[in-house]
């Protein structure tokens, strides 16, 4: 039978440094809940917001996969690996961390405010060479279909990172149905509402929610209203 849990965007902590205000779904920084560690291999899921010309001074990560999916606004990269561009709506951006990588992104835009999601996976090798990699996805959206916009293999559409694990972003009119099979049957699945509301199998889930499913092979997804989804399958083992 399947299992579930449900983080509705309300039980969020927001951590609001004037310039940023971010809201944790699991714990992070200084604010811990034991309840709410990680879903599986996702132990990071930030829905941050950057005031124009701000953002995060040079900082280091190490042997974790994060990814970057800008909203609103634009985002200036720059890295220890000589890396430096900016990502938009519309791309996705992935740092295997590694055995080290220092890094920082402000806000591109002066005067409008930058929306991204800021996501961590566990990897399943520790120490690997740290890696960059950005990629645009928006171009091969169609209407009322998931996307594939990351994934284990390099030959695959999207971004690749070291950990078993699929993300899929759509957006669906009004009244659309579909349903999402899993890569893996052992994995989870983190369905993540941009906008607008939603039916996951029998729960429903509105803007900003987080909704976890493990123990199947498949769900139900009917849109209530015009919406946007993230979905991101990942090994539950962690």
């Amino acid at each position: 039978m399947a299992q579930t849990i449900l983080h509705k965007a309300a039980t969020r902590t927001l951590a609001d440094h004037g310039w940023l205000k971010s809201y944790q779904t699991f714990s992070f920084g200084m604010q811990y809940n034991p309840e709410r560690i990680q879903f599986g291999a996702l132990r990071v899921l930030n829905d941050d917001w950057v005031n124009g010309g701000n953002g995060f001074g040079e900082h280091p990560h190490d042997n974790m996969e994060i990814i970057s999916i800008p909203l609103e606004g634009a985002l200036k990269h720059e890295d220890s690996l000589d890396n430096e561009g900016v990502i938009e709506a519309g791309e996705i951006q992935v740092m295997s961390a590694g055995t080290g990588i220092y890094h920082k992104e402000f806000n591109k835009n002066k005067d409008i405010p930058a929306q991204f999601l800021q996501i961590w996976l566990f990897p399943n090798q520790r120490n690997v060479e740290p890696r960059y990699h950005q990629e645009r996805y928006d171009t091969r959206m169609k209407p009322n279909q998931f996307t594939q916009i990351l994934s284990p293999n390099k030959n695959d559409d999207g971004v690749w990172i070291y950990q078993d694990a699929w993300f899929n972003i759509g957006k669906f009119d009004k009244g659309t149905k579909t349903d999402y099979r899993f890569k893996n049957k052992d994995n989870g699945l983190y369905v993540f509402v941009i906008k607008g509301d939603v039916k996951v199998s029998d729960q429903i889930l509105n803007e900003r929610d987080g909704f976890g499913i493990w123990k199947t092979e498949q769900i139900s997804i009917e849109a209530i209203n015009e919406t946007e989804i993230l979905l991101m399958e990942v090994p539950m083992n962690y």
